[in-house]
């Protein structure tokens, strides 16, 4: 009686977790990754996706596609939710923005930028050195001895 009891228990949960499971939806992606100046297609930019939990943060894992010489990759099947793309492509600015993911096929294009000048600290030393040298030969031919 009792192994009866527990099998029909354990079939209960079963049937509980199935319908659960069943309604568990998914999308498929379409990406096309393009040069913004021109359109041009970008070949073998990598489509990086990666799930996003309730508070924002990245999920452990991902998947990773790379465009074909049209620019174009799918994913099919990703889950409905929060989805994290991040789009990267050699000699180009990366992309990341997260999407909400609720119909049955989503459809992409990035236009992609060149990479914008570097800023750094050191340049803006190299200025102001560059500034105060005109300024040190007055001063130093005011001073010097005539």
């Amino acid at each position: 009686m009792r192994i009866s009891g527990l099998i029909m228990i354990a079939v209960a949960a079963v049937l509980a977790v199935v319908p659960a499971a069943a309604e568990k939806q998914y999308s498929d992606l379409s990406f096309r990754v393009v040069k913004k100046a021109n359109g041009k297609p970008i070949r073998n930019a990598s489509v990086i996706l990666h799930l996003v939990n309730k508070e924002g943060k990245q999920e452990r894992g991902g998947f990773q596609v790379k465009t074909d010489r049209e620019g174009k990759a799918n994913f099919p099947g990703a889950p409905y939710g929060k989805l994290r793309i991040q789009v990267l492509a050699s000699g180009f600015q990366t992309f990341g923005e997260d999407f909400d993911i609720n119909q049955p096929t989503h459809e992409f294009t990035f236009e992609m930028n060149p990479p914008q000048k570097q800023h750094s600290i050191y340049d803006q030393a190299e200025e102001k050195k560059e500034d105060k040298k005109p300024e040190e030969k007055e001063e130093a031919q005011k001073s010097a001895p005539q």
